[in-house]
């Protein structure tokens, strides 16, 4: 091992070598980029089936096998089932060079158009997912582009109903664990004497009423990704357990000595603040710190009003179509009074509002409007409303102000002086 990495260094190409396939397992992770080097023949799993296991990760991954004579014909075998190349002891030092470029040429072509399929994927349906022109919202379709395609852990903090469980799904579908599952849980909807079972799985009579072998979550999500709503609410000595398969990326079902290796990504959700509460010892510090490598902040609808009546209208048409109605106009008085609303129930709430809307019934019934919400005023809500629709016809026009002064019918020194009061240039 040592002489080929020898022989790869001299030619300015970078290796680390293990002893061992369950050790490349562990290096060879969502975002490796590399390729993986093999011989057949090794202590505990054997090459084949390390390809096999590489392979279910990673179909475009190349994986090189190193053979003895006696081998040939096993790793000619390999190839059918995936293997880039196969080289016969002893091998030159070029030859070992010579398929290592052409096997990471490969790898950088295939890690492109990946790349380039997902950026297509997010520009056709991100934006049509994560609704919203404010730049709050266009701030986070930019963090979950950025961070979706890897294996960070991600928290997202976030008041009730302000779409945590939608950001996660998005997080899911623009990586390549797509094709795996999506596995969430509601930590606060379980009693805690259920939730260690829920969560780590049992296998039969591991406690009473334990009739058979059970699968948690974690391990249902393996290649996927698990997520944990109200992780806040998890209990204290569950959190310990999650911890440590999070580090060691293995678990013990209840009832069973025997470790399962898992490989999930790990996204919680919060409406708390978890570093308080980890002050106060009532979340542990250590696991905030491994669940928020990258954190994720939610707005609540009340500070992004620009995007209430396009949300309202992405509702609506849904909401009309599911009821096999015609869409009903808008009219201006409803239109104020979503915009006037503080909306408590942030999206969740303005999605129920829609629905009323789209079935003839009053989009607010007269307990509807809070005290808070009624405090701003009709100038503000009409500002508001001005605001949202000079953005969209700015949006449309690319910038120009002509263009977007004729087609909102007002003097183009007029929409200038309305762009810099609202400050949308």
């Amino acid at each position: 091992m040592l002489g080929c990495q020898q022989a790869l260094a001299l030619e300015d190409i970078h290796s680390q070598g293990v002893g061992s396939a369950e050790e490349a397992l562990a290096l060879v992770g969502d975002d490796f980029a590399g390729i993986v080097i093999s011989d057949i023949r090794l202590p505990g799993i054997d090459g084949l089936e390390l390809l096999k296991r590489l392979k279910e990760r990673d179909r475009t991954l190349p994986v090189v096998l190193i053979t003895g004579h006696g081998d040939v014909s096993m790793a000619v075998g390999a190839m059918r089932d995936g293997a880039y190349d196969f080289m016969e002891k002893p091998f030159s030092p070029e030859r070992l060079v010579d398929v290592a470029r052409r096997a990471l040429e490969q790898r950088g072509l295939a890690r492109e158009v990946w790349s380039l399929r997902r950026q297509l994927a997010e520009r056709d349906s991100l934006e049509g997912k994560i609704i919203g022109r404010s730049a709050a919202m266009q701030n986070l379709r930019a963090l979950i582009a950025n961070v979706a395609d890897t294996s960070a852990n991600v928290l997202i903090e976030g008041e009730t109903g302000t779409g945590k469980e939608l950001v996660a799904r998005c997080l899911h579908d623009f990586s390549r664990r797509h094709a795996s599952q999506f596995v969430a849980l509601n930590c606060g909807g379980l009693p805690e004497n259920l939730f260690e079972s829920e969560i780590f799985g049992h296998e039969a009579n591991a406690f009473t009423g334990a009739g058979k072998r059970r699968i948690g979550k974690i391990e249902h999500a393996h290649n996927g990704t698990l997520f944990l709503d109200e992780v806040e609410s998890m209990p204290i000595n569950l959190q310990i357990k999650l911890l440590r398969v999070l580090q060691e990326r293995t678990l013990e079902r209840l009832g069973s000595n025997q470790s399962v290796a898992v490989d999930c990504r790990v996204i919680a959700a919060t409406k708390s603040d978890l570093n308080e509460l980890s002050q106060a010892s009532q979340f542990r510090s250590d696991l905030y710190y491994r669940l928020n490598v990258v954190t994720l902040e939610l707005p609540p609808l009340r500070e992004r009003r620009e995007d209430i009546l396009q949300l309202f209208e992405h509702f609506l048409q849904l909401s009309s179509l599911r009821f096999d109605r015609e869409p009903p106009q808008l009219d201006p008085q409803t239109m104020s009074a979503l915009m006037s609303h503080d909306w408590p129930g942030n999206v969740r709430e303005l999605r129920n509002v829609a629905e009323r809307y789209a079935l003839g019934l009053p989009a607010f019934k007269k307990s509807g409007l809070t005290a808070a919400s009624q405090s701003l005023g009709f100038s503000e809500a009409v500002e508001a409303f001005e605001k949202n629709l000079l953005t969209e016809a700015l949006q449309r026009s690319g910038g120009n102000l002509s263009q977007a002064s004729q087609e909102l019918g007002m003097a183009k020194t007029t929409l200038f002086d309305k762009v810099k009061k609202y400050g949308l240039g």
